[in-house]
């Protein structure tokens, strides 16, 4: 899937407007998902090369700015069911398995 310009802006905007919702910090994201904090990064800028990652990450802060009891910004390009997209490995996301290596 590849994303437009202002797709990409929208949803590097979004991530960090659940992260401030999230009340945690990068660190904490980091550590919940067992990646390291330069990792997180690419995640949130779009520049990390797996598919799946975003998805993960998305997920993660969706499910942390609920925990606090607050609505999350919807994500505009990171929509719908992850399953039902062929070029993702549902599975890896359910399980929130970021890819390997560069942790």
């Amino acid at each position: 899937m590849s994303l437009t310009p202002d797709q990409r802006a929208a949803t590097r905007a979004e991530f960090a407007a659940n992260l401030r919702l999230s009340g945690q910090t990068p660190r904490r994201v980091a550590v919940g998902l067992h990646i390291s904090e330069a990792k997180l990064q690419r995640v949130m800028t779009l520049t990390q090369q797996s598919l799946n990652d975003p998805w993960i990450l998305r997920n993660y802060l969706l499910a942390a700015v609920a925990a606090t009891g607050q609505t999350p910004v919807p994500f505009t390009a990171l929509a719908g069911d992850w399953h039902r997209y062929w070029f993702l490995d549902a599975d890896a996301i359910d399980q929130q398995a970021m890819s390997p290596g560069d942790q």
